[in-house]
């Protein structure tokens, strides 16, 4: 009788261990993933070094490698780094973002997600030869653009969530919150205009956020000319240069950038352009969000800008545009 409670024992003790050993495997390959790792705005290509080269290679760099706009200088949407397929793996599948190449007999595409690492996206795209690739790249740029894009946009707010800024003077005052980062200060705070600032080596990250009535901007129907006569006037009363008679206005030699977008359900014109220091010698780009709010008769301003001369500027305008498009309205 013992003998048999000693083997049904055994017994007992060898299937509860089989059955954790398969529970702890199912829960590391269904639910275990890497962290993702990578630099903002850097994108993996998984590519032939041949196709890479080629005319697939070309297209892939005019479309994510093209100039961001707005800016002084040329600066790339994407810093790319080419792949072979036979190198794709380890620490080189981590990257948050990456764009594959792959030939099938079937063109098309797959957006892939968190199969290597969490958060992750990849984009793979499928074809039998090169003129069919291209097509399918040429043919999805642009919501190709705008998932990567978001991704983005996802990380650096989940960075800037480690030490958020206290927003409640534009609660308050203008009905609006944004998540910036706590190494923000605000320089100036005056009838409904606040003035946000974040010293960088060689220069200075500005936020500016006010409003303005609707005919403001609306006026003839001019959308650019009333932006800009708004933002040489803002930056007469509000933005002095460095010496005396001197303050910030819009560079005359450049017509800014206008699109259309969104943010917060609302709709909002974008504006990118330069910025200079009338009477002085100083520059940088800038992007404007005029969002417009129906039920108080008026368009909220949200406003950044970069000082870093003689350097790059791409992440500090990306760093600034997702500030601004995390504008939220509050009653």
């Amino acid at each position: 009788m013992q003998s048999t409670l000693n083997r049904f024992g055994s017994y007992s003790l060898l299937i509860f261990l089989f059955i954790s050993i398969i529970a702890c495997n199912e829960g590391n390959n269904s639910a275990y993933k890497a962290e993702s790792s990578g630099n903002l705005n850097q994108l993996n290509v998984i590519i032939s070094n041949e196709e890479w080269q080629d005319s697939i290679g070309e297209h892939i760099r005019e479309i994510f490698a093209a100039d961001v706009a707005g800016l002084p200088q040329q600066e790339p949407k994407y810093a790319l780094n080419q792949i072979p397929p036979s190198s794709f793996s380890g620490f080189a599948r981590k990257n948050r973002t990456f764009l594959k190449i792959e030939n099938s007999d079937k063109t098309g595409h797959r957006v892939l997600l968190d199969s290597f690492a969490k958060p992750q996206v990849g984009i793979a795209i499928t074809g039998p030869d090169k003129e069919s690739i291209i097509k399918e790249l040429n043919d999805n740029k642009e919501s190709f653009l705008k998932k990567l894009e978001q991704t983005e946009l996802k990380e650096k707010r989940r960075r800037m969530r480690k030490a958020p800024k206290e927003v409640d003077v534009l609660k308050k005052s203008l009905g609006i919150s944004m998540l910036f980062p706590s190494a923000y200060r605000y320089a100036k705070q005056e009838d409904k205009f606040f003035w946000m600032r974040k010293d960088i080596k060689n220069g200075s990250m500005e936020l500016l956020a006010y409003e303005v009535p609707t005919s403001t901007i609306e006026k003839n129907g001019d959308i650019i000319a009333n932006v800009i006569k708004m933002r040489d006037s803002v930056g007469e009363k509000h933005v002095p240069g460095p010496n005396e008679d001197t303050h910030m206005i819009t560079e005359e030699a450049y017509a800014p950038y206008l699109f259309e977008t969104e943010i917060d359900g609302k709709f909002a014109y974008e504006i990118k352009g330069t910025w200079e220091v009338k009477g002085f010698f100083m520059a940088g780009p800038f992007v404007t969000y005029a969002i417009k709010d129906d039920k108080k008769d008026r368009y909220v301003i949200l406003e950044g800008f970069v000082f870093k001369p003689s350097s790059s500027k791409r992440q500090q305008m990306f760093e600034i545009e997702a500030i601004l498009k995390s504008a939220k309205f509050v009653d």
